[in-house]
């Protein structure tokens, strides 16, 4: 259990905070490690203490936003940032993540839960350390075969 607890998150559609065209990634589709979709960045949830992303909201299935299911995963995930983002978890990793819902679970332990499923330390405990984001440019097609 941790000892300190952990700052509120809200979604940064909600806060004040803004970012540059090129670190939003909301609407991004999701990829596991393995290049399989996990869905589309619905939300980004941000720590108000430190003003920074904690965890990316991955939306999947549904038709027209109704029955969408939402798995959130810690930004620490990230491995590349393109197109599209790709984490270094599973699909059915993804899938089997803790459930949220607002009205039965308490937050601290929810993130606690979470942190501690994907195998990271909560951004509240000792020795975390901010991730770095590998952004990388998009690789142009290759063209050799038009030629």
């Amino acid at each position: 259990m941790a000892t300190n607890n952990p700052a509120k998150l809200i979604k940064l559609s909600d806060s004040d905070q803004t970012v540059t065209a090129e670190e939003d990634i909301r609407g991004l589709n999701v990829k596991d490690k393995d290049g399989e979709d996990l869905g589309q960045i619905d939300a980004l949830l941000i720590d108000d203490a430190e003003k920074k992303v904690r965890f990316l909201v991955v939306a999947s299935g549904g038709f027209l936003g109704i029955g969408k299911e939402k798995s959130f995963i810690p930004v620490e995930a990230i491995t590349r940032i393109a197109d599209e983002v790709t984490i270094d978890q599973s699909r059915e990793l993804v899938a089997g993540a803790p459930g949220y819902d607002p009205e039965l679970v308490d937050e601290a332990s929810y993130y606690e839960d979470v942190y501690g499923y994907y195998g990271y330390v909560p951004y509240w405990g000792a020795g975390y350390a901010y991730p770095t984001f590998p952004y990388y440019p998009p690789v142009p097609p290759d063209r050799s075969a038009d030629k």
